[in-house]
């Protein structure tokens, strides 16, 4: 089981900042970095008296943008279509939380 735990932190040792903003790339003369929002997980099992039990792990990786230097000024460029995504289920939990403040409100 510890060899097991010891591949798992070697294999995450680079999650980190270098996973959410990726290496400069120069496009007609201007450098951007690519940034995303990066969310690992995982989990392991242990032996009992019916036998042994697994574990697993996912994540997932959404791309928000880039940071564009122009002038040798850092510009963001968000990426719309994953910024709609992302705040359709805001922008909904907002409205049923709205919803409720009213109904209470008027009781």
């Amino acid at each position: 089981m510890a060899d097991t735990l010891g591949l798992l932190a070697d294999s995450f040792k680079n999650m980190g900042v270098s996973r959410a903003y990726g290496t400069p790339v120069n496009l007609n003369g201007e450098e951007m970095v690519p940034v995303a929002l990066v969310s690992f997980g995982f989990g392991g099992g242990t032996e009992s008296e019916e036998g042994a039990s697994g574990g697993g792990g996912g994540g997932f990786v959404v791309p928000l943008g880039v940071y564009v230097t122009r002038n040798g000024r850092p510009v963001f460029r968000p990426n719309t279509i994953a910024l709609l995504v992302c705040m359709v289920p805001l922008v909904g939990a907002g409205g049923v939380a709205l919803r409720r403040a009213i109904v209470a409100a008027r009781r």
